[in-house]
């Protein structure tokens, strides 16, 4: 009886053993075993664009210094919070120059305002972006 015991707890242990031995290696990577359909599916844009993304194409990578938030100035080193927050209460502006003409400016600011002139833009203010003469999500919290 021992013996049988013994015999099954080795073949038992071979078959453990066999068991553990990878049959077939998986790769993630390896798409050619999947069958993908034969069609794509493509993202469809409808003609309904909201009145915040059309003003933001037509702004583009420059900082509009009528409709832009206080925290979107941020990307420039120094302008965050002081003069962003003086932009935004002298605004709106009639040409990217204006902003060199607010008041209390020190002459640190006005020349960190000069060499950042060419990142600036000037559209009429977007009713999508004021309410109620407060510009929307500026991050002053007062």
């Amino acid at each position: 009886m021992k013996q049988i015991g013994l015999l099954l707890a080795i073949l038992g242990l071979c078959l453990g053993c066999v068991g553990l031995m990878p049959y077939h290696q998986a790769y993630a990577g390896n798409l050619s075993l999947t069958v993908w359909p034969s069609t794509s599916i493509l993202a469809v844009e409808s003609g309904r664009v909201n009145k915040a993304d059309r003003k933001l194409g037509e702004i583009g990578e420059k900082l509009d210094l009528n409709n832009s938030p206080l925290r979107s100035f941020r990307k420039y080193r120094g302008m965050f919070p002081t003069i962003a927050a003086k932009i935004v209460d002298n605004a709106p502006y009639k040409k990217v120059e204006d902003v060199l003409e607010i008041p209390d400016l020190t002459e640190r600011q006005k020349k960190l305002l000069q060499a950042n002139l060419e990142n600036f833009t000037v559209t009429p203010p977007a009713d999508v972006y004021i309410e109620g003469d407060y510009r929307l999500n500026t991050g002053s919290y007062d």
